[in-house]
């Protein structure tokens, strides 16, 4: 497999491949986040999740269409910032109705919010369909994000892809503190941990499992806006990543925010360097031979939380 490369080209290879999958990891990464909070820390499995990251790409590309028709010129250099907010709000706000209007009666009840989470992803494509059409659609980037940086003859770094690895690396640390210092935070740890003591301490438990599918669905909403600036969006995109974040959140341990990091980067990786070696689809099944391997060895995954039961 190595024998047809010199040296200097294979590790050309590896360092192209490897910031490759630092972008995989990123997107990986944004999407886990918000799935290791609605799955890991509510265990609610959430089928739908790649459609709250499509709304946030939508969003993003809806945003690009309005500041570059009918804004000034100026601020179309702008546009992703509002769009970002946009696309968590959105998200959000969808993940909150979805939450009041079928997630809270479905509670305990995994393999109802499984089947009921694949209709809603159903329902949303064919929304998505309906408004935006079956073509992909993709934005306009703005200059200061187009180009590349050249580190060597052979290897070059997209700007634009280190833009989405900066917004990851803010929206992890963002939150890693609300999750550890801010009142939601200790707030859904201790409904995590205990859920009839937090209620009888005074916490609305009930607030705060919609709360927390709000941020979850909301995050998935910013993955989605990133991967606007990686990729072109259709009604079933997401649908090519809910089963790699399903992995890296199992991977890592399920309510293990640090896990997800941890697991989204070792698969990314992976796959991001074997796929240039062999073919797609093998190197997601050697990936995934590894991955169940491990978990065979260590079924909790790489970290776990210890939850009183």
């Amino acid at each position: 497999m190595f024998a047809d490369y010199t040296m200097t080209e294979l590790t050309s290879i590896f360092a192209m491949q490897g910031f490759a999958g630092l972008i995989l990891f990123s997107v990986f990464v944004l999407m886990a986040l918000g799935l290791a909070i609605i799955f890991g820390q509510m265990g609610v499995i959430n089928m739908a999740h790649g459609e709250f990251m499509i709304l946030g790409a939508y969003t993003t590309y809806l945003t690009s269409h309005i500041f570059s028709s009918y804004l000034p010129e100026s601020l179309y250099d702008t546009y992703f910032f509002v769009a970002l907010i946009l696309a968590f709000f959105a998200a959000g706000a969808l993940g909150a109705l979805v939450e009041w209007a079928m997630i809270r009666h479905l509670y305990k009840r995994p393999l109802d919010t499984l089947l009921a989470t694949w209709g809603l992803s159903l329902i949303l494509q064919q929304l998505y369909r309906t408004i935006f059409g079956t073509r992909e659609v993709g934005v306009t980037l703005p200059d200061w994000l187009m180009g590349s940086i050249a580190l060597t003859d052979m290897v070059e770094i997209p700007i634009n892809g280190l833009f989405v690895m900066a917004i990851t690396l803010v929206v992890t640390v963002g939150v890693w503190l609300m999750m550890q210092k801010s009142r939601l935070g200790k707030q859904t740890r201790a409904v995590v941990q205990n859920r009839p003591m937090a209620s009888a301490v005074g916490i609305n438990t009930a607030m705060v499992d919609r709360l927390t599918f709000a941020l979850g669905c909301g995050i998935a909403g910013i993955a989605g806006s990133a991967f606007t600036m990686i990729g072109s969006t259709g009604p079933t995109s997401g649908q090519l990543y809910i089963v790699d974040t399903f992995l890296v959140v199992v991977f890592g341990g399920a309510s293990s925010l640090l896990g997800t990091v941890a697991s989204a980067f070792t698969i990314s990786q992976a796959q991001s360097t074997m796929e240039f070696f062999l073919s797609g689809s093998m190197a997601k099944v050697l990936t995934l031979l590894v991955v169940v391997g491990i978990l065979m060895l260590r079924p909790q995954g790489l970290f776990s939380l210890k939850i009183r039961k």
